[in-house]
């Protein structure tokens, strides 16, 4: 997943990231960014509590992917990667 040039919507994405992270945080979690694709789809990676969560797709779906599409125009869909 290695990119040679950085996705325009990628600040846009971490930007979006940071504003929902203290949500991930106080639960002992948080997420990185690894990748944004031309075709819309976001790469994330959990990690502390939330890389072993058995919520954690809901939070990806529900929360993250929700709140990504809703700040940033273009973002399609949101994957986990491990």
């Amino acid at each position: 997943m290695s990119q040679t040039y950085q996705n325009p919507m990628f600040e846009q994405v971490k930007l979006a990231i940071d504003e929902i992270r203290p949500y991930l945080q106080g639960d002992g979690g948080d997420c990185e960014l690894v990748s944004v694709e031309d075709n819309g789809t976001v790469h994330l990676k959990f990690v502390g509590a939330c890389g072993g969560c058995p919520s954690s797709t809901a939070t990806l779906k529900s929360g993250i992917e929700n709140h990504l599409k809703e700040k940033v125009p273009g973002v399609r869909e949101v994957v986990q990667v491990f």
